[in-house]
C-alpha cells in the first residue's frame, strides 16, 4: 500500500495501468477502484470486498463523450445528464469495452459521470473508466468518512490517495435505468 502527500495523478495512473486497485475519494463515498476493462484487476475488488462477482459494480467516467465510447445513450438520458446537479448512476443495456466481470449477470453496467474535479483528472489522464465501489467489506456499513475505512480494506488496496478531508459524504448517487423507451428510478 502506498500513500503520498499530495495526491499525484501520475501514481494513481500507473497503478490502475499496472491493474492495482486504489482508494480513493468520489463525488458520494469513498470508493475502491481500479480499470474497469481490466479482468484480473475487477476480480481484485471483488475478492478485497468479499463480494460476489454477481454483484455489480458502479463504473466511473468522465464525460458524456466517455460514456459514449462505452453504451448507447438515448436522447432523454442525456437531456437527464446534462441537467441533474447531483450524482447519477444510470444502468444502461449492452455495454462494450469492460472487462466481462464488470458486466452484472443480467448484461447491463451501471456508470456515473463523477463530478469530483480529482476523480475527473484522474479519469482523463488515465482514458479509460474506473470501478467504483464503496470502500467497505461486502455486507458492512458504508463507511462516512476516510475515518471509519476497516483495515482489511485499508491495508488490501495497493495504493490510497491521500484527499482525506474531514468531509463526510453520506449520500450515495441516484441510480436510474434505462429500460427500452422507459427510464425508471432505483434509487432516489
Amino acid at each position: 500500500m502506498k500513500t503520498q502527500k499530495q495526491p499525484r495523478i501520475s501514481l494513481v495512473k500507473e497503478c490502475l495501468e499496472l491493474g492495482g486497485t486504489i482508494l480513493y475519494p468520489t463525488d458520494t463515498v469513498w470508493g475502491i477502484g481500479c480499470d474497469a476493462t481490466n479482468f484480473k484487476a475487477v476480480s481484485k475488488v471483488f475478492e478485497l470486498k468479499k463480494r460476489a462477482e454477481t454483484k455489480s459494480l458502479i463504473v466511473l467516467v468522465s464525460s458524456i463523450h466517455m460514456l459514449k465510447k462505452y453504451v448507447s445513450v438515448p436522447k432523454r438520458v442525456l437531456q437527464i445528464l446534462k441537467e441533474t446537479t447531483q450524482p447519477t448512476t444510470i444502468i444502461y443495456q449492452n455495454p462494450k469495452g469492460f472487462a466481462k466481470n464488470a458486466i452484472a449477470t443480467d448484461g447491463t453496467i451501471a456508470v456515473r459521470i463523477v463530478q469530483d474535479a480529482f476523480c475527473r483528472k484522474l479519469i482523463k489522464r488515465f482514458q479509460k473508466p474506473i470501478i467504483s465501489t464503496s470502500a467497505n467489506l461486502s455486507g458492512a456499513d458504508t463507511p462516512k468518512s476516510f475515518q471509519e475505512i476497516s483495515l482489511p480494506i485499508l491495508e488490501g488496496v495497493d495504493y490510497i490517495v491521500n484527499l482525506q478531508s474531514n468531509n463526510a459524504h453520506t449520500k450515495p448517487s441516484t441510480i436510474l435505468k434505462v429500460d427500452g423507451n422507459d427510464i425508471l428510478v432505483l434509487r432516489a
